[in-house]
């Protein structure tokens, strides 16, 4: 069994270090910026009929459309780092994904620029109050992540044997690249549907969906190695807050930033309250 884990760590260490290399970053923003620039002229090639007939069915023709691709790019970048964390502490992988659902929100209040003609005017009053209230729905997550972090302990967790903890470790690494390859396939297959007419996949909600099983299935693995009251109490807490912030990407809008607030909320009082009966029983 050791062997195997070693087989894992031996997979996913390279894997990471490669997507955490600050150059692969540096490259991915300028394609990001070229993504977006040629977004911008394919769109504008659009509305001045210059594409073909295969590439302009697939074309949009509100330039409002560009900023929607480029944030959905980052969101995929910053979930594929969400990935990699998953083999860190329940509280920073619960802190990633807090930074995606602010990312999320901000996506969205772009999102309704494409309700707005160009040039840009004011018909409707509706897609405006929604801008606001993901705007400032993303200020306060932000806010609420600043003091996530905070509270959380300085102090280290003693997570027993250190053969236990390479174990506990190497398996969430397992688990991670499963993750990545869904991922991937369900990248793959929503590129396919897109450019052959299937029906087109929800993807942000689909992969939430699929880690809200990933969280349970940590919850009991971290069972297997640290089975006392207070260390399931708080992993299961922290599932349950994640499980707020996938609820918050299905429900209506502006529903969806009161459970993004409820869910920093949560974490931010399971995470104090953890704490002071974690040390009190310590003393």
């Amino acid at each position: 069994m050791d062997r195997f884990f070693e087989y894992i760590t031996y997979v996913f260490d390279p894997l990471h270090h490669f997507w955490e290399h600050e150059r692969l970053h540096r490259r991915l923003a300028l394609v990001l910026v070229f993504v977006f620039l040629l977004g911008l002229g394919l769109i504008e090639l659009n509305r001045q009929g210059l594409l073909p007939n295969v590439l302009a069915a697939h074309t949009p023709v509100n330039h409002f459309h560009a900023v929607n691709l480029a944030f959905s790019l980052v969101l995929i970048l910053e979930v594929v780092s969400l990935i990699f964390t998953l083999p860190c502490s329940f509280s920073k992988s619960v802190g990633k994904q807090f930074e995606i659902l602010s990312l999320i929100l901000l996506r969205d209040a772009f999102k309704e620029l494409s309700a707005f003609s160009e040039p840009i005017t004011v018909m409707e009053i509706t897609p405006v109050l929604h801008i606001l209230g993901y705007g400032f729905g993303a200020l306060v997550v932000f806010a609420l992540l600043g003091m996530y972090y905070r509270v959380q302990p300085v102090k280290k967790q003693d997570m027993g044997l250190p053969h236990d903890l390479f174990r506990f470790v190497a398996a969430k690494k397992g688990i991670a690249l499963v993750i990545l390859t869904v991922f991937v396939i369900l990248g793959l297959t929503n590129v396919y549907n897109q450019f052959t007419g299937l029906p087109h996949i929800d993807f942000f909600p689909v992969f939430y969906t699929l880690l809200i099983f990933t969280d349970i299935l940590l919850v009991l693995i971290s069972q297997c190695f640290r089975p006392s009251f207070h260390a399931v109490f708080r992993n299961s807490g922290y599932a349950l807050s994640t499980l707020f912030i996938r609820l918050a990407l299905a429900a209506p809008p502006m529903y969806d930033v009161a459970l993004g607030v409820v869910a920093g909320l949560f974490a931010i009082a399971l995470t104090l309250a953890w704490t002071k009966v974690f040390i009190s029983n310590r003393r």
